[in-house]
């Protein structure tokens, strides 16, 4: 797919420099995307005890976020193509600047309500920006090494997903008290400590807020190559019916789908999972902290990842993944005790290349098509918000150790796209 700068020049010495700026860019805002969503899971059990919310409310927290991404990624597409990929990042950044800002009213009044609007406007900004980068990236140089530019790019929201917690925790759940604590406190002290616990994330979000915002005036000073064989009127003339009709494109939004709702189901239970007498038996407060080897084996895959992709082909490598992580969850189901704990923990290891490598090769070489298939992808982002509450179901139904199942079925179709259903012409 040829890359077309807004000038000769440009062109060039972007060439030259391996489009080195634009994609380091791009890097630093994964890292916050991933950065302020994980800090979705601190805000989840805080915001549970300040508004007394049962775990069924609570979870509106990540429904609110993830459907954020589902309903504002059509019109996503259609702001790329009207303003290009340069302008569109930069109003995703305004939009999740706006939602980070809201938190300050949110913990003033305190609304839960409130905060799931917040959640909500921030995840529409966040979908605009994964519609612009994730495409953008995979068409800002060679087709054949795509799928490794969009790895090491998604790294760096790995990084941000690691380092989150840490924020959180200083600046967040900084004079959390434990239950029993509040427990013995009266009417009053308990109202005065919800309210101050509502207001720790004031100054936290409006500091996220200033920097996306900030981030946004620096997207739009800076110069970006501008990609004309999939912005502009031949991508306006286009339909997402037109997009649909592409089978590899198709069978990827599912993938993207089984991917993402997989790694979150895995990542919400496995507190629970470590918990259980028959794995370690451990404490929440203990079993949270192996939770960082999880999202951690992800980042160093990635890092890894982007550099095998150079050689070997991505839907193998992507199928030969999926193979290891269904067989990684399998043993966690057969088994007991630390070998369960430890193989289910590995997984995140697996996962690093999905993503990245499921959506560059459901979106390859199609041209004006390629933001409307971007759109359609993130959409998939939904079964973050599906597969978790499925696998709850299950847990309910049948335990939370077999629960585990539904994942490896997410992860059997994931091997399928990547050994069959990618090459789809």
């Amino acid at each position: 797919m040829a890359i077309h700068s807004t000038s000769s020049q440009a062109h060039h010495s972007g060439q030259q420099s391996g489009y080195a700026g634009p994609l380091s860019i791009m890097a630093s805002l994964m890292f916050m995307i991933g950065f302020i969503t994980c800090l979705n899971d601190i805000l989840l059990p805080h915001l549970k005890i300040v508004f007394d919310l049962s775990y069924a409310e609570a979870s509106l927290i990540q429904l609110a976020f993830f459907f954020g991404y589902f309903f504002a990624a059509i019109p996503s597409g259609s702001i790329i193509s009207r303003f290009g990929y340069k302008k569109g990042t930069s109003i995703g950044l305004f939009t999740a600047g706006i939602g980070a800002m809201m938190f300050y009213p949110a913990a003033a009044l305190p609304s839960f309500s409130f905060f799931l609007i917040a959640l909500f406007t921030m995840a529409a900004g966040f979908a605009l920006l994964q519609v612009a980068i994730n495409p953008y990236v995979s068409v800002l140089g060679p087709s054949e090494t795509s799928s490794s530019r969009l790895v090491l790019v998604q790294a760096f929201n790995s990084v941000g997903t690691t380092v989150a917690p840490y924020f959180g925790g200083l600046f967040i759940l900084a004079g959390t008290l434990s239950m029993t604590d509040i427990m013995n406190m009266d009417a009053v002290q308990q109202a005065a400590y919800k309210l101050s616990q509502a207001e720790s994330v004031q100054m936290p979000y409006v500091g996220l807020a200033g920097a996306l915002m900030l981030l946004g005036i620096i997207v739009l000073m800076l110069h970006l190559p501008s990609i004309s064989s999939v912005e502009g009127d031949a991508e306006r003339a286009t339909t997402y019916a037109d997009a649909w009709k592409v089978k590899r494109l198709r069978l990827g939004v599912f993938g993207i789908f089984a991917y993402v709702g997989g790694e979150v189901a895995i990542g919400s239970f496995l507190v629970n999972f470590m918990g259980l007498p028959s794995i370690a038996n451990m404490q929440e407060s203990q079993a949270a902290g192996y939770i960082a080897y999880y999202w951690g084996g992800a980042m160093i895959g990635r890092f890894i990842g982007s550099a095998l992709l150079r050689t070997i082909k991505p839907g193998t490598q992507l199928g030969v993944q999926a193979v290891l992580a269904g067989v990684l969850v399998l043993i966690g189901v057969v088994t007991s005790g630390s070998i369960a704990m430890w193989s289910m923990l590995l997984v995140g290891l697996m996962n690093s290349i999905m993503f990245a490598t499921i959506f560059t090769l459901a979106i390859k070489d199609l041209g004006p098509l390629t933001n409307k298939g971007g759109s359609l992808l993130n959409m998939a982002i939904v079964g973050g918000a599906v597969v978790p509450a499925i696998q709850g179901i299950a847990a309910d139904a049948f335990g939370l150790h077999i629960s585990f199942v539904i994942p490896i079925l997410c992860y059997a179709y994931i091997m399928h796209y990547g050994f069959i259903g990618s090459n789809s012409k």
